[in-house]
């Protein structure tokens, strides 16, 4: 048996990659593309977390091999589409040390892309099962809400502050949507690809819900310590980490308006302060997030050689996130 997730994942994601990769191939042969294999290069890598989760799920519940792979694809599918959209959204000119998509394609070419393949995982999930396809266009649907709830605009989150109206679940909203969904997505699909009964496929869902919650608050503290290193911050990023900020430093609402207007901020006395408490306490966040997890499956799973993984999955995650 296994000693970690890792050890799973490495087992499990050299047979997803081929999967996704012939996938992938397929999906992209009848589409005029200006650099097929820059942008496969850019699509196909990855961790694969979340097709493993499904896979993991699926094996814990008494799957096997044939049923979960279309659904753990389906998943990395739309990672993959999610990421492509983003890039070009947020200009990022760089994914994994190659080129973004959009700089490959062009904005409309990377824009269209991703909604090609994102309709190719609700195809496919459609043509095994009405659940399948509801969970995946769900999923899309949610985690292109995330991406609305997303501040990218400095002086329009000013405004939103400035109005007074409150925004205390911003954040909320956001975690759950933007990364919480895909993750819960994958286990729910590991769970229907098990046949497993309607409350595990809802306790599979919750857990890995709970578990991209907590991966994209480590995302964002990742990035707050990055800025405190460097002793500064750019209003666009600061935008982006607001939301965080204004959850877990109530005290900057009155200071972050400024901030945003300027050109760039000195992370410096009681700035960097306000960081470090959001920080302390998104680290306490993030375990309540695992322990909620874990709580999942307790008492619900079956009792088998995979119970003990899936109790230490979630910290396994984290772990391998910070150390990339």
């Amino acid at each position: 048996m296994f000693t970690c997730f890792q050890d799973y994942l490495e087992t499990i994601k050299p047979g997803l990659d081929v999967a996704f990769k012939t996938e992938l191939s397929n999906l992209l042969s009848n589409i005029t593309l200006r650099d097929t294999a820059s942008l496969m290069s850019a699509i196909e890598g990855g961790k694969k977390i979340r097709g493993c989760l499904s896979f993991i799920i699926s094996d814990a519940l008494g799957g096997d091999f044939e049923s979960a792979i279309p659904r753990a694809i389906a998943v990395e599918l739309i990672q993959a589409a999610t990421l492509i959209h983003d890039d070009f959204v947020d200009q990022d000119a760089m994914r994994r040390n190659r080129p973004a998509v959009w700089t490959i394609e062009g904005a409309r070419g990377a824009v269209l892309i991703g909604d090609v393949i994102f309709a190719t995982a609700i195809k496919m999930m459609s043509e095994l099962s009405r659940e399948d396809g509801l969970a995946v266009s769900h999923a899309i649907a949610q985690v292109s809400k995330g991406a609305l709830h997303e501040p990218l605009n400095p002086l329009g989150l000013v405004m939103e502050i400035e109005s007074n109206r409150p925004i205390g679940q911003l954040y909320e909203n956001i975690i759950h949507l933007k990364t919480g969904i895909l993750f819960g997505t994958a286990c729910h699909l590991g769970a229907i690809a098990a046949k497993a009964n309607n409350e595990l496929r809802k306790t599979s869902y919750r857990y890995g819900l709970r578990i991209g919650e907590a991966y994209q608050i480590a995302d964002d503290v990742k990035e707050m310590k990055q800025h405190l290193l460097r002793q500064s911050i750019h209003p666009e990023q600061m935008a982006m980490l607001s939301p965080a900020l204004l959850c877990f430093a109530s005290e900057m609402r009155s200071l972050i308006p400024i901030y945003l207007k300027g050109e760039r901020t000195d992370l410096a006395g009681p700035v960097s302060g306000f960081f470090l408490t959001a920080v302390e306490l998104m680290e306490t966040e993030i375990e309540l997030r695992l322990q909620a997890a874990v709580s999942e499956i307790e008492g619900n799973f079956p009792r088998n050689g995979y119970r003990e993984l899936l109790r230490q999955a979630p910290r396994d995650i984290l772990k391998m996130f910070n150390e990339s």
